[in-house]
């Protein structure tokens, strides 16, 4: 026989509903209650952190590559804090994206290229044998 732990809604840490009174905090007054465990949390809720005020951001240049099924996007962008680009990848309907400062697209040149040295240069593992 399995018991479940005891049920009570605090307010202000005075107990004001039990086990008895469930069907009262589930029909809607749960934003009024707080269960024993529930711990409020320490961030902004998802309504404050939508509502910011959307950035003027220009598009100074674009360009797009199809690879195999994925779409890469690169949109150089410019808003009041600085100069960005960013990189959405979109494949099957999901989409990702990364964003680069501009202070940062010169250090992001070099490894690229270097990872695309390395790739042309390494021979590749899974390649069958002719």
């Amino acid at each position: 026989m399995s018991m479940s732990a005891p049920f009570a809604l605090r307010r202000n840490n005075e107990i004001i509903a039990n086990d008895s009174s469930w069907d009262l905090y589930s029909s809607g007054f749960r934003n009024e209650f707080m269960i024993s465990n529930e711990q409020p949390s320490p961030y902004q809720s998802w309504a404050q952190m939508q509502s910011r005020q959307p950035v003027q951001e220009d598009t100074l240049k674009s360009g797009q590559l199809q690879i195999e099924r994925k779409t890469i996007a690169f949109i150089l962008k410019e808003n009041p804090r600085g100069r960005f680009l960013r990189i959405t990848e979109d494949s099957g309907g999901r989409r990702n994206a990364i964003i680069i400062p501009s202070t940062g697209l010169a250090e992001f040149q070099k490894l690229l290229e270097e990872m695309i040295k390395a790739s042309n240069e390494l021979p590749e593992k899974n390649q069958p044998e002719t």
